[in-house]
């Protein structure tokens, strides 16, 4: 896209537990290349509410109407600051999309029968990380085997309090939604992804790969946030 005709809308990125913004760069790159304003949260992921605060703030500071991006913890995120007037579409990447009331935590603890269990340690102080021993199997499968050692070595703490955080008012229920369903996911199970998208009343779309997909197929990931934000930039100029 030409720098005159750069899109009005803005991309905000939102990554989950375990990891940092960092993962997002072949996404940003992308869309960045297709003239995208595009911001990337850097969640403390202490508390729900802390990093809702961080978000809103990035929401804030976009040039444009918001695409806000969440993947895995960061779809609670963005269900909760999803809210803020200036976001026009919400993308979910493999991620949790709760109800009013409901949080990671409890979304965990429904699981389908016989779904994948994260092989995620007892918390120390508050916190939370993944075996890395089983890191790459569980999270990152389809990313290389250094990038995958990587990940695992540079984990974020994961505040227990921050999968405990309930939502208010799920910003879906008012704004348009898109939702990438990961078929090999070993983190969040597809048949759960598939069931919080049509809850949702989400546009689906569905990519093989890992719960690592936005470092692993960036490619998938900007083309579902790019139909988001093309269609929220037409009602925008409509």
């Amino acid at each position: 896209m030409a720098e005159s005709s750069k899109s009005p809308v803005s991309v905000v990125l939102v990554h989950g537990g375990f990891v940092d913004g960092a993962g997002w760069e072949g996404v940003y790159n992308i869309l960045k290349k297709d003239g995208y304003d595009v911001s990337i949260v850097q969640n403390p992921t202490t508390s729900l509410p802390d990093d809702v605060a961080v978000t809103r703030r990035a929401i804030a500071q976009a040039k444009g109407p918001v695409v806000l991006v969440g993947h895995s913890y960061g779809g609670a995120v963005i269900t909760e600051a999803g809210t803020d007037p200036k976001v026009g579409a919400l993308v979910y990447i493999t991620a949790f999309a709760p109800d009013k009331g409901e949080s990671v935590d409890t979304l965990i603890k429904s699981a389908p029968p016989g779904a994948p269990v994260p092989p995620i340690l007892p918390p120390v102080d508050g916190y939370l990380f993944l075996d890395r021993t089983k890191f790459r199997a569980s999270f990152a499968a389809d990313v290389s085997e250094a990038k995958a050692a990587f990940m695992a070595d540079s984990q974020v703490p994961w505040g227990v309090a921050a999968l405990a955080g309930t939502i208010s008012e799920p910003a879906w229920k008012s704004k348009p939604s898109y939702y990438l369903v990961v078929t090999e996911d070993n983190m969040i199970p597809p048949p759960a992804q598939r069931q919080m998208a049509a809850r949702a009343g989400a546009t689906v779309a569905e990519v093989a790969g890992s719960h690592a997909i936005y470092v692993s197929k960036p490619d998938a990931v900007a083309a579902l946030i790019t139909k988001a934000a093309k269609s929220a930039g037409a009602k925008m100029a409509a």
